[in-house]
């Protein structure tokens, strides 16, 4: 049975997601987790990560804390045990580089800034701060009250979530990049690209956010409830739309969309003017038609 070695004592997201991480690459093998500090069970271990003072990838030696470190991603971030397993291992885990390469872009290198102290988003508002999966990894560690918490059932429960979180976020990567090319070829193909139509569910946000004529995107809604029409952003992580939807039509609904809209199917708009349903993709695209021609 294969051994997977890391520290004791409180548990960090990077060592929860680099155990994670091979356990996903072990697959249905068996294996076993130890925490430990002692050097002669480290020695024997088949993986270890952020222990050991040691990096070797070929000897399956993951840890960043020695002097110098063991190296920093392209734009600098330092590595941490989890972004040194993923390097490794990324492109197996997800069978593609391309998915890999996405994975590592929005979850690895947050997660190794995050371990190595470097801050990389700041606050809005005063005393208002984003909730972070370390936050989640956090909330799993025994409480001062908690005495007969063990730390080591702990961080056994939490890396069966991280688990699962890598398993859906690659399958989300891999399908997203699928969808991203599905939108790409319908930008190509429409001649008034001021009016997006998507047949299908496609992540189009980032694609469409990077060419300049894109304001407003028709798609199916899930589980065959309509469709929408959605206002495009220039940064897909804001909130600012680069058309808002009518003033007059928002937080208006059934009847009294109908009558503002002409549209006889028209469901919803949002009272901040970004989305507007349809029971049809015909009333959809009018719905988007009249959108271009009015601000009020």
């Amino acid at each position: 049975m294969k051994t997977i070695i890391t520290h004791d004592g409180n548990f960090h997201i990077d060592d929860v997601f680099a155990v994670a991480a091979i356990g996903l690459m072990l697959g249905e093998s068996p294996y076993t987790i130890i925490r430990t500090r002692d050097a002669h069970t480290i020695n024997a271990g088949d993986h270890v990560v952020d222990v050991g003072g040691v990096y070797d990838s070929e000897c399956e030696r993951f840890d960043h804390h020695q002097e110098g470190g063991a190296g920093e991603h392209m734009d600098g971030i330092p590595y941490s045990s989890f972004g040194l397993v993923w390097k490794k291992y990324g492109t197996r885990l997800c069978g593609s580089r391309e998915v890999a390469d996405d994975i590592e872009k929005r979850i690895v290198e947050s997660i190794d800034a995050m371990d190595n102290g470097i801050d990389i988003w700041k606050p809005v508002f005063n005393h208002a701060y984003p909730y972070l999966f370390r936050d989640v990894v956090f909330a799993f560690r025994p409480t001062w009250k908690e005495k007969d918490r063990s730390v080591d059932q702990a961080f056994l429960e939490v890396v069966d979530i991280a688990r699962l979180v890598l398993h859906r976020e690659i399958r989300m990567a891999s399908d997203a990049i699928e969808g991203r090319r599905k939108v790409e070829e319908a930008y190509a193909a429409t001649s008034d690209k001021r009016i997006i139509v998507l047949l299908d569910r496609y992540p189009w946000e980032e694609v469409l956010g990077n060419y300049p004529e894109p304001l407003y995107v028709v798609s199916p809604r899930r589980g065959n409830s309509g469709w929408s029409v959605n206002a495009v952003r220039d940064d897909f992580r804001s909130f600012t739309n680069r058309k808002d939807l009518p003033a007059s039509w928002a937080a208006k609904s059934d009847e009294e969309l109908v009558a503002i809209t002409g549209v006889p199917d028209a469901i919803f708009c949002h009272a901040k003017q970004w989305m507007v349903s349809a029971r049809s993709k015909e009333g959809a695209i009018a719905l988007a038609r009249l959108a271009l021609d009015r601000s009020s």
